[in-house]
């Protein structure tokens, strides 16, 4: 897709830099998520999440080490998925090769399916609107672009 006045490549680039932007965004938080989850830059997550499953508001026994934990793990895995699709943004993507876009809207949707049936299931709502947020930020640059990968 070409336009005379330049728009629609700029609109393209504007949707690869978004992408690559949010890749190291995911890639940062999910750093800090494994890294800094029991300090107070994370009081937000655990105010909301924490009266879901420990309705007591205090934590027992070892569920503050199995937190630690677990958000840990989640936060590695955050952080490679971000160094995915900064990496897919900056390289295939750019290219406009096809399967990027792909992979990218396979990967995004199939998370956000399973992530967010079982965050509502349990009734972490705060996490469903979190990845809500998450999924829209990724779609729309998609959403954008589709034309670009029609080769």
């Amino acid at each position: 897709m070409k336009s005379d006045d330049g728009a629609e490549p700029q609109r393209f680039l504007l949707c690869q830099r978004w992408l690559l932007i949010l890749g190291a965004i995911i890639s940062v938080f999910g750093v800090a998520l494994a890294l800094l989850y029991s300090t107070p830059l994370f009081d937000i997550f655990r105010t909301q999440i924490d009266p879901v499953f420990w309705a007591a508001g205090e934590l027992a026994g070892g569920t503050t080490l199995f937190q630690q934990w677990i958000y840990g793990v989640l936060g590695a895995t955050m952080a490679g998925w971000g160094v995915c699709i900064a990496f897919l943004a900056a390289v295939p993507f750019k290219r406009r090769e096809k399967w990027a876009w792909n992979c990218l809207a396979l990967a995004v949707s199939l998370w956000f399916v399973i992530d967010t049936f079982l965050s509502w299931r349990f009734g972490a709502l705060f996490n469903v609107l979190f990845n809500v947020l998450i999924f829209l930020a990724v779609l729309v640059p998609l959403l954008l672009s589709r034309g670009f990968f029609r080769k």
